[in-house]
């Protein structure tokens, strides 16, 4: 059997992951730093983000029933899996920037 990792798709479909897990095991500390250093995406932690770093665990979620109109089910869905943690995303933003307005209209800011 080939090693790697079984994805199991909401459907019991099974098929493999794409990643080589033997090259990564074979990778070197040196050559996992030098892999690193080269991702434009990195960003450095040195100690003292870890010194005043807290764990942040997420409220949990809470049930309801909402009724939205079709179309917009059918657009949240279309992406695929996620679609309720994609929705709760939108209206984290909305809520976000309703929040600054009414900070800005609060203390008179523009």
């Amino acid at each position: 059997m080939k090693s790697g990792i079984i994805v199991r798709r909401s459907s019991g479909e099974r098929r493999r992951g794409r990643t080589d897990w033997a090259r990564v095991r074979a990778l070197t500390d040196g050559e996992i730093e030098a892999a690193i250093a080269s991702d434009p995406d990195t960003v450095a932690l040195n100690r003292d983000f870890w010194r005043s770093a807290q764990l942040v665990e997420p409220e949990p979620k809470v049930p309801l029933s909402v009724r939205v109109d079709r179309d917009v089910l059918d657009f949240f869905k279309a992406a695929g899996k996620g679609y309720q943690t994609r929705m709760n995303a939108v209206l984290r933003a909305y809520m976000l920037q309703a929040r600054k307005q009414a900070a800005r209209r609060k203390t008179g800011s523009a």
